[in-house]
């Protein structure tokens, strides 16, 4: 972040690579592989990052060229013990020196004795370590422990019921299992014996919870066998020599990670990750960051906070570090957050006290964190509130040329609003931080631009699990608000008009003049290829030859004959080969007269012009005309769990006179507030194109969606059929239903419980 020239041309010059630096796609396919015993060949280019340039390897190679350069430096962080909230709060972070320490070497050298462990217990090539917990240290040494014993790694998210745990467990071929503690064994074991079908499990470790000493358990199907402490699990592989870790069996083309994916609908399934993927994938991402610095000397630092079970946590936190370490001059240091950070809001004390030069943060949390800013700032007063919109006026306009396109002029003075601002960056712990990144959904742009008046350029990249990690990023240097980017080097990325009934019949779309471009001429589904696309779907052999022909033809319905993997996002690209989403097709609501309508820019529209709505949800598929439901910021909603009656930062700032959601519900200031931004949107023809588009009434539910109530998946996506499905009887008498009349403007219906 920071001062760094624009270069106009460097998103057109990445969209048109020479074709020696794409993977060509020789032949029809197929391009995927579902067997856990498969390889698929790296997809190598002539030249570029995707070239030879970038050897094929395997993870455990890449970790011990970490150790061979940076050995001696911190590798990974934690707080222990856990200190324990007070009263609902979180105590202060651990000065550095008291936390938990693995040097790169240290980390390297448990994770090879943890290796003979599992092999000592009978693991074997190709099997699965599966792990359940929040993210610790010992997450990734069971991941990386996995691929030093030829097999892979299966997370299970911590937020996952029993059942789907257990399904995970299986479907993968889990053969030891690491848990957090005690609680996540005993929800496992009662679920994987409700089951019946678990085949390979051999033991069972714990991190944090010391087991009585020589406990067992029995899985039925598997009998009985070990729950052991990490620290006796570590002893048990001591007398085992290192030539017991085959690395020589190992290729690239294997399998190194199941990442599930978090479907709206049916089971997970899992997307198998190689490690060729995974190695490539963080090069390009860390090489497109090096225009920050990043990488370039010293420490870097990053705080792991988000899911390790998904794509970004594993790639972003296990082997981006690695892949940084092992290939640059820097190293990079991983500090962990407490479990309770993000359900007590407290992520923010965890970044004062890393500081970290790179954070990524889904945009909930992003949202969150400025809402805690525009409080701060709701009580300045005086010539210091003078400053800080002085300095905010000059970074803004700053940050405004910088987009693509732009000229990148300074405005006068601008250094010293810089330095001002370095002080409020500091405040909330990212005045060193070099590339802050949002993904996993769309950033609201309004979001992007307040974080670029305090000096903070916040990158948005897009990829999927199965692209393992990202196709797409911005960089300082080289982004545009409402964008999620340019391709990144060695992928291809094209917009296709994809026939309904055959996804090999496609047609590519010309590039829009402008990112504000409408023209359905421009839009089709986002598709890309290269090095990073996944192996496939994983079948379980122990499901037999159906289920193994079920995950071919769902992979096949995923990556075409020419090696194209399909989003399933509607979206442009420009002439200046920025990428922007407008929608799912999934998620396209078909109007009366037969219109497609994108909800999520409509959506994020509203949200935009009342900053203490959390989401906006719009219903109007199949029916006559579009409503929405609306949710209101609240204290402890956090996408897991739908928090509290009482408002949050942002929202006390539409009433301060109004503290709670079930007062706001009856407030004539809210319903005026969401009417307006309602009515706003509706008048915006570039997003709303017509009638059909308009949102015509709507109510406010109680509390936010969440987790814990079947509406978000594990990375936050919400769960549209299922919201609509909770709260059908509500909908239909919204739409049976004439707006308040005791409300202005006659749009709002008040919320019932049915």
């Amino acid at each position: 972040m920071g001062c760094c020239t624009p270069h106009p041309d460097v998103a057109q010059k990445k969209s048109r690579l020479p074709e020696k630096e794409y993977f060509q796609y020789p032949g029809s396919g197929p391009w995927f592989k579902c067997e856990p015993d498969a390889e698929v060949a790296p997809r190598i280019a002539e030249a570029g990052v995707a070239g030879p340039d970038t050897a094929p390897t395997i993870m455990p190679l890449l970790l011990e060229m970490a150790v061979k350069k940076q050995g001696g430096k911190d590798a990974m962080l934690v707080e222990r013990p856990l200190p324990p909230l007070k009263d609902g709060q979180a105590p202060p972070a651990f000065p550095r020196e008291k936390w938990t320490k693995w040097t790169w070497k240290s980390y390297r050298d448990e994770v090879r004795s943890m290796a003979k462990t599992f092999l000592k217990l009978g693991f074997k090539q190709f099997d699965t370590v599966n792990i359940w917990g929040f993210n610790a240290p010992e997450w990734t040494m069971s991941a990386m422990a996995a691929m030093y014993a030829g097999g892979k790694s299966g997370g299970i998210y911590p937020t996952d019921t029993p059942d789907t745990a257990a399904y995970k467990v299986v479907h993968s071929g889990g053969a030891i299992i690491t848990v957090e503690g005690r609680a996540q064994f005993d929800k496992l074991v009662g679920a994987l014996n409700e089951r019946k079908d678990a085949k390979h499990v051999k033991a069972f470790i714990s991190w944090l919870d010391v087991p009585a000493e020589g406990e067992t358990t029995k899985i039925e199907g598997c009998g009985e066998m070990p729950f052991l402490s990490w620290k006796a699990a570590l002893g048990l592989g001591k007398d085992m020599d290192d030539t017991a870790l085959n690395m020589d069996a190992i290729k690239p083309g294997h399998c190194c990670a199941i990442i599930y994916t978090s479907g709206t609908t049916g089971e997970p399934k899992g997307v198998m990750a190689s490690h060729d993927n995974l190695q490539f994938s963080s090069k390009a991402v860390v090489s497109e960051m090096s225009c920050t610095g990043f990488g370039l000397a010293g420490e870097e630092r990053g705080l792991s906070y988000l899911p390790l079970s998904h794509i970004a946590g594993l790639c972003i936190d296990i082997a981006g570090p690695m892949s940084m370490t092992a290939r640059n001059a820097g190293w990079t240091a991983i500090f962990f957050a407490r479990p309770y950070d993000l359900k007590v809001g407290a992520i923010g004390n965890r970044l004062t006290a890393v500081r970290p030069t790179v954070f990524f943060g889904v945009p909930l949390v992003w949202e969150k964190m400025a809402d805690r800013i525009r409080m701060i700032g709701a009580a300045t007063t005086g010539l210091k509130k003078t400053v800080s919109t002085w300095a905010k006026g000059k970074a803004l306009s700053h940050a405004m040329q910088r987009e693509i396109g732009k000229d990148g002029a300074v405005p006068n003075m601008y250094c010293l609003a810089a330095k001002i601002l370095n002080a409020l960056k500091g405040a909330v712990g990212l005045d060193q931080c070099k590339i802050a990144a949002t993904g996993a959904a769309p950033m609201n742009p309004a979001t992007m631009e307040y974080f670029a008046s305090l000096g903070i350029d916040i990158c948005e990249g897009y990829g999927m699990s199965e692209s393992v990690l990202g196709a797409t990023f911005s960089t300082p240097v080289a982004h545009q608000w409402g964008s999620c980017g340019y391709e990144l080097s060695g992928w291809e990325l094209k917009i296709f008009k994809v026939d309904p009934t055959d996804l090999n019949k496609k047609a590519e779309c010309p590039p829009a003049p402008e990112l504000s471009s409408t023209d359905e001429q421009f839009m089709g589904e986002i598709c890309f290829r290269g090095r990073g696309i996944m192996m496939g779907y994983l079948a379980c052999k122990d499901m037999g030859p159906d289920h193994l022909a079920e995950m071919q033809k769902k992979t096949g319905e995923t990556i075409d004959s020419e090696g194209w993997l399909h989003s399933g996002d509607k979206g442009m690209r420009t002439t200046l080969g920025m990428v922007r989403i407008t929608g799912r097709y999934k998620e396209l609501i078909i109007g009366e007269g037969g219109e497609n309508i994108a909800p999520v820019p409509i959506e994020d529209s509203v949200k935009n012009f009342c900053n203490g709505i959390n989401e906006v949800m719009m219903i109007g598929d199949q029916r006559k005309y579009n409503v929405a439901v609306i949710t209101l910021k609240a204290v402890g909603a956090n996408g897991e769990v739908p928090g509290t009656d009482n408002l949050d930062a942002g929202a006390k700032l539409v009433n301060p006179a109004v503290t709670t959601i079930s007062a706001a519900i009856k407030d004539q200031v809210w319903i005026q507030a969401i009417t307006d931004a309602i009515t706003k949107t509706n008048s915006n023809q570039k997003i709303v194109l017509n009638n059909a588009f308009k949102i015509q009434k709507f109510t406010i539910l109680p509390q936010n969606f969440s987790e814990e109530m079947g509406q978000l998946t594990p990375t936050k996506k919400l769960k549209r059929k299922t919201v609509e499905t909770q709260y059908i009887k509500m909908i239909d008498k919204i739409y049976a239903e004439a707006g308040s009349k005791d409300f202005k403007g006659g749009l709002y219906v008040p919320y019932e419980q049915l």
